[in-house]
């Protein structure tokens, strides 16, 4: 019925990406000499398709948790390799082959690495040193600050609110406080780079880096060739809508992570905090975390300032270059380098690299996002198909 007149206001809905066969069907691959001839064609069971997806989660989490101790050189790799890619691919455009421009991407990175830990170490090292050597100075300065106002508060709000008792025991608290932040911080520095020894840093996932990255469109060729037919069409459109949520979000927030490093580290250099390198770097790299970064380190920052200045105005400045950097991420970084581009909540973000960091450790945050935008992209597909289904779409019952 071609003629047919639909209802106003109707729209012709596309087919469902599930249901479309495949332009052409793909041939049966050249069987070795030897081989039994191919059985032919015939139709998988639901019990068999169930049967391969979850066998092959299956595998793939007991590969992760069997060979967990040493996956993280290689999955740093192939993020290495994943976020090369495109400069790769444009620089093949120019003529220049792909092992010699994954090559020189490879070898770039390793420099600008290298250099990075070369000339900011000593700093962050010397830093530590200015720490625990002005530690007791701190202590006593953050205990005159908060004694001072609460010595107001009791002049405020009388004695009855605020006793001597209370406030003995909020200076003791405000400089034990201290104590275990700078302990904190020392470990941070010092545990960071011993995270990775210096074989992993400078040979295992250099190189591995290079040989994904140089043979990454074969290898994404090679593994939609193994898709099942039946459902390849759909698995590349999940494949391409997780690529594009997860390069938006991992290229931007990286980005972003980056300029709000450098943003806060001379931030608070230039107010006169005298770690405040430490803290802008780490305040910068911890925004990986939506929302952690920028909140641990204004607490860490306010807090050592109240130790060094012992001057609300003090305080007022560190302050201020966070109220900064916070109006510019929201309102300029995140807007330009991420906006509307990342489906990825703030919430869901943090979910999953917590449950990945606890599940695997290092290894789990490597693998969290990518995980998350995966599951994120698949439960908006069946979402839709839901949306269309009879289990959505049936008319309310009427009568009784």
């Amino acid at each position: 019925m071609s003629g047919a007149a639909r209802p106003p206001g109707t729209a012709l809905r596309p087919a469902d990406p599930a249901r479309l066969p495949d332009p052409k069907p793909a041939a049966d691959p050249p069987r070795p000499p030897g081989w039994p001839p191919s059985p032919g064609a015939r139709s998988a069971t639901r019990g068999q398709r169930m049967a391969l997806v979850l066998g092959t989660l299956a595998a793939l989490l007991f590969a992760l948790w069997l060979f967990s101790a040493i996956l993280t050189p290689f999955v740093l790799a192939a993020c290495i390799a994943y976020f090369l890619d495109p400069p790769a691919t444009r620089l093949a455009r120019f003529g220049i082959p792909r092992g010699f421009g994954a090559f020189l991407l490879i070898l770039g990175l390793t420099a600008a690495a290298l250099l990075a830990v070369l000339l900011l170490y000593p700093l962050l090292v010397a830093q530590i040193g200015v720490l625990i050597q002005r530690l007791p100075a701190y202590v006593v300065g953050i205990g005159t600050l908060v004694r001072e106002a609460l010595e107001r508060a009791q002049e405020t709000f009388g004695p009855e609110v605020v006793d001597a008792q209370l406030r003995d025991l909020v200076v003791g608290q405000a400089g034990q406080m201290v104590t275990f932040l700078a302990t904190a911080v020392g470990r941070l520095i010092g545990g960071g780079i011993a995270l990775f020894n210096v074989f992993t840093l400078l040979v295992v996932t250099p190189v591995v880096g290079f040989y994904l990255l140089r043979d990454w469109p074969r290898l994404i060729a090679r593994v939609e060739s193994w898709l099942p037919r039946r459902s390849a069409h759909v698995l590349r459109q999940l494949s391409r809508d997780t690529d594009r949520v997860l390069s938006a979000w991992l290229r931007g927030q990286l980005l972003c992570c980056l300029i709000l490093a450098v943003f806060y580290a001379v931030g608070l250099q230039v107010v006169g905090l005298e770690l405040g390198l430490t803290v802008g770097l780490m305040a910068g790299v911890l925004s990986f975390i939506p929302y952690v970064g920028s909140l641990t380190g204004f607490v860490t920052a306010v807090v050592l300032a109240a130790a060094q200045f012992g001057t609300w105005h003090g305080v007022g400045l560190v302050v201020a270059v966070f109220v900064i950097g916070q109006v510019v991420e929201g309102y300029v970084i995140y807007p330009r380098l991420l906006g509307d581009r990342v489906e990825l909540h703030a919430v869901w973000v943090i979910f999953a690299l917590f449950a990945g960091g606890v599940a695997f450790g290092f290894l789990g945050v490597l693998l969290a996002v990518p995980m998350a935008a995966a599951i994120g992209v698949v439960a908006r597909y069946w979402l839709r198909r839901y949306l269309e289904s009879p289990l959505y779409l049936d008319p309310p019952r009427t009568g009784s």
